[in-house]
């Protein structure tokens, strides 16, 4: 369907509070669409992809919060924008992936109105904040008639734009771990305001020159953003040689199935992320 410039008409909520947007979600599900920042429920509309109801989050105070705790981690509100978080000074510091990840995503009136748990729920393999929270770890907070519970970002992408989260559940915060790991996120686009067409992030704990743990988040080359799990144990208890890099770059392509799609082919995608893969890690060891 072609876009518009028109929006069709839809029932507009404002809860005042979360336990209203929930209530509000309760009843409607799957026929109301959950709004932060707008960047990509707005678009929807536009193309015809929109729901009937639209529960905006704009009037809850609060949850714009973007705060860490040397123990717990960072915290992540519904309602903190990208920019937030790239200027964040904690999130420079211990997580330059996620900084990265938030600083170039779209134009900088995106990232004033877009959100980085909106980024997360909006479930696209090529989503720049999931690439790089899955390479970090962390938790997914969701708020639903019975409470909250929290679902690990390892196991929050079910298949393609499909998540854990309910019909009746609302994503009210993303938890990081406190870690002490060295990690960076790139991507590559046929614009700079284009979505990635393949995108790439790792963690790596070192033990000297020695990598401990070890987490490759790779995306737009799948259903969902996935991690390597054979690079990682290629990466883990060694130290990162020429050899292993090789290794790597030779494994990335048996991991991934892209597709050809308008941004780029199969083909392309295959040949270029493991480089990519490669440069990362050298990247995140300041190599």
């Amino acid at each position: 369907m072609a876009s518009s410039r028109i929006l069709p008409e839809f029932e507009l909520l404002l809860p005042q509070n979360i336990k209203e947007a929930v209530s509000a979600l309760g009843k409607l599900k799957s026929k109301a669409s959950v709004m932060a920042g707008g960047t990509d429920v707005v678009i929807s509309c536009t193309k015809g992809f929109g729901s009937p109801n639209v529960i905006s989050l704009a009037e809850i105070p609060g949850l714009d919060y973007v705060v860490y705790d040397s123990k717990k981690g960072l915290r992540i509100g519904a309602m903190a924008t990208l920019q937030q978080v790239a200027d964040n000074a904690d999130v420079k510091k211990r997580y330059p992936a996620l900084q990265r990840a938030c600083a170039i995503n779209g134009t900088p009136q995106t990232r004033n109105m877009g959100t980085v748990v909106g980024n997360i729920m909006r479930a696209s393999p090529s989503g720049d904040c999931i690439c790089a929270v899955l390479a970090i770890g962390g938790k997914i907070v969701l708020q639903g008639p019975k409470g909250k519970r929290e679902v690990n970002i390892d196991d929050f992408y079910l298949k393609y734009r499909e998540t854990a989260c309910k019909a009746d559940e609302l994503a009210i915060e993303i938890k990081l771990p406190a870690i002490s790991a060295k990690n960076a996120f790139a991507r590559m686009t046929r614009t700079t305001l284009d979505l990635s067409k393949v995108n790439v992030a790792c963690s790596l704990v070192m033990s000297g020159k020695t990598v401990k743990e070890a987490r490759v988040a790779v995306g737009a080359v799948a259903p969902t953003t996935i991690r390597l799990k054979k690079v990682e144990a290629i990466l883990k208890g060694s130290q990162i040689t020429d050899e292993v890099l090789q290794k790597v770059v030779a494994t990335v392509p048996t991991e991934i199935k892209p597709i050809d799609d308008v941004r780029s082919t199969a083909e392309y995608r295959r040949d270029v992320a493991g480089v990519m893969v490669k440069r990362i890690i050298l990247e995140a060891l300041g190599k």
